[in-house]
């Protein structure tokens, strides 16, 4: 169950709280505890991993021993009130997180966790959320009459009502003390007022990316990792600011993912910017098929005429050759019948992706049928 599906309760002492069923990998701050096979000491259970919407979560004490699980709604300590988040990591391997994050306070600096949430938390905190695209809306419009120089393009209220967070995205340093003023007295809430990037913005909208999924900050990525186009170049990409451009208009992080495996590839690779010396011909390079292992070399070094692609590996005989002052006959290796060596092509070239999609079972009786049917009727109307 996602943070967006609503939960129905109705208030009242006397009212269970409803069935809440959590489905594990819809959210992307959910954890895979890869320890939950080990018995549970009880110090484990100390401390736990709590998410809120979207980016955010955080790690409370666990001070009334309470029995949680995974997925449970919790009511935790907040500055000020309380807030409803939840439990997204238990056990040993919260202690283990924490010292990856090298979060080292005494344990009394940890927020606690009050409750499982009743019925009346729930209810509360659905009304808030329910508050959120208006809010956010309305921001926006107040700080068109304010004329500031910034976006907001998020808004957080806490599960009891009292505080909303405003994410905001802005190019410049931002006076926004008669904003929060404003915003104080429209919505009646205490005002925090948070400042986030671009990546961090288009991971809390959404959309759809252009290879046709979801976009990947909005599924998975937590930690925005820098991107350069350096990537870009490792992986032979055209340095179009257009095609490698995301929705957040900077570059994609999806450029990060396959960028160590271009680095090894290229490790035993020879230098781009030696010429190949032949007796016919000075060749420079052009472009490179990485993981076919495949150089090609140009014969003008401000144009692609002539293209001629080597393996690797002969373009490392060739350097070898130069560099003790003579020059090849050839570029292009020569086999035992005088002819050139072929450079390696794609097999699946010519071949349908359908190919082992069964056929599709023609119904021939039945269109025999419908045939005899039309014939018949055609007869006893000419009759």
């Amino acid at each position: 169950m996602t943070d967006n599906d609503d939960i129905h309760g109705l208030p009242g002492d006397d009212v269970r709280m409803p069935d809440i069923t959590y489905k594990p990998g819809l959210n992307k701050l959910d954890s895979f505890n890869w320890l939950s096979d080990l018995p549970n000491s009880a110090d484990d259970n100390e401390f736990v991993e709590v998410r809120f919407k979207n980016t955010r979560k955080g790690f409370f004490r666990n001070v009334n021993a309470l029995r949680l699980e995974i997925g449970d709604v919790v009511a935790v300590e907040a500055s000020p009130g309380h807030d409803i988040g939840r439990v997204s990591m238990i056990g040993p391997l919260v202690s283990e997180q924490i010292k990856k994050l090298k979060i080292l306070p005494s344990p009394d600096d940890f927020k606690k966790v009050y409750r499982k949430a009743k019925a009346v938390d729930v209810q509360k905190w659905e009304e808030s959320k329910k508050l959120e695209t208006p809010t956010m809306l309305r921001s926006r419009k107040i700080t068109e009459e304010l004329k500031l120089n910034m976006k907001v393009g998020d808004v957080e209220y806490q599960g009891d009502k009292t505080k909303a967070i405003f994410y905001y995205i802005a190019d410049e340093r931002v006076d926004f003390r008669q904003l929060i003023k404003v915003l104080a007295d429209e919505f009646r809430v205490r005002i925090e007022m948070r400042q986030i990037g671009a990546r961090q913005e288009a991971g809390r909208i959404g959309g759809i990316g252009s290879c046709g999924r979801e976009l990947c900050c909005t599924t998975h990525i937590t930690n925005f990792v820098s991107v350069t186009t350096t990537h870009a170049k490792y992986q032979e990409l055209s340095l179009n600011p257009q095609k490698l451009a995301g929705q957040c208009s900077k570059l994609k992080c999806c450029l990060n993912f396959e960028l160590d495996c271009y680095v090894d590839a290229q490790k035993s690779f020879p230098s781009k910017d030696v010429p190949l010396e032949a007796l016919d011909c000075t060749a420079w390079f052009f472009k490179m098929e990485v993981h076919k292992g495949i150089y090609w070399y140009s014969t003008d070094q401000n144009s692609t005429a002539n293209l001629v692609a080597m393996p690797v590996q002969r373009v490392k005989e060739i350097i070898a050759i130069n560099r003790k002052g003579k020059k090849v006959d050839r570029l292009k290796l020569i086999d035992a019948a005088g002819e050139i060596a072929p450079v390696s092509q794609d097999l699946l070239k010519n071949n349908s992706l359908t190919r082992f999609d069964p056929p599709e079972k023609k119904n021939l009786p039945q269109r025999n049928q419908n045939r005899r049917k039309t014939r018949k009727f055609n007869d006893n109307k000419n009759k």
